[in-house]
């Protein structure tokens, strides 16, 4: 098969200059806006323990937020594939960033916590099962440098 590249173009629009743009550290907001076109823009900010605004997405969120839609994606195709029925399904993610004593950081683990709910007449064996084959497609976690756990919870409608 051959190889097809994708390009995605996103603009970051930085609106924190409170009047005296960077002159110190304190004096600036981390406040920006995420922009593509044709979709909404994202209000963005940085994480608060690095003087951001929590009602923001910072880009700590919007990297574990990655990784557990694309596993989603992935997992439900292969469900759809597989005869296994999904009537729900939600993550509680959870991303490790570990911050070093000069300041720079990474993450060392993000762990997606699935609870799907399937059809009475689904394999929850198969149900489970997919979730490694969508980790082994998931582009964003191929492309990370840390281990991405899932913990799925499979629940069978009416029981």
């Amino acid at each position: 098969m051959k190889r097809k590249n994708h390009a995605y173009h996103v603009d970051v629009i930085w609106s924190g200059n409170t009047g005296s743009g960077t002159r110190s550290y304190k004096e600036y907001s981390r406040d920006h806006l995420l922009r593509a076109a044709g979709k909404q823009d994202i209000a963005g900010s940085s994480d608060p323990a690095f003087r951001g605004d929590p009602s923001r997405w910072n880009p700590e969120d919007l990297l574990v937020g990655s990784l557990s839609a694309c596993h989603k994606l992935w997992y439900l195709g292969l469900c759809a594939a597989s005869g296994v029925n999904v009537l729900a399904y939600e993550d509680h993610a959870e991303g490790i960033m570990e911050e070093e004593a000069g300041g720079a950081g990474q993450f060392i683990q993000v762990t997606l916590n699935p609870a799907i709910t399937i059809s009475a007449d689904s394999d929850p064996d198969v149900a489970i099962a997919l979730h490694h084959k969508a980790h082994e497609m998931c582009f964003i976690a191929r492309s990370v440098n840390f281990p991405v756990e899932h913990n799925p919870t499979i629940v069978k409608s009416g029981d």
